[in-house]
């Protein structure tokens, strides 16, 4: 076992590990809940982007309905970013489940 080229291959993966990472960050994510009238786009760090709500869901009396639309929107968003995340952080690793990463 040659541990220099173990460390090469580790630094290899770091740095493709962390090029992955920016190209995520730098993607969009979006979700539609409620009928697709309400929109939210994340990227793949997990920031809200956007929020778009269809006007015919605001309604004086019914607020809580368009604030629990909200949070599954940017719920969902996020979840999409994580998961692409995930994806390509585990063909990067070939599955070895590196804690932290």
């Amino acid at each position: 076992m040659n541990i220099a080229k173990m460390m090469k291959q580790a630094q290899q993966m770091q740095a493709g590990m962390l090029a992955k990472q920016e190209e995520l960050a730098a993607q969009d994510f979006e979700a539609k809940v409620g009928g697709d009238k309400v929109t939210v786009v994340a990227n793949g760090a997990g920031d809200v982007k956007s929020i778009t709500i269809d006007p015919s869901l605001v309604a004086p009396d019914d607020v809580e309905f368009l604030q629990d639309l909200v949070l599954k929107g940017v719920q969902e968003a996020i979840a999409k970013g994580k998961k692409a995340a995930a994806d390509e952080m585990g063909k990067l690793t070939g599955g070895m489940g590196m804690p932290g990463l």
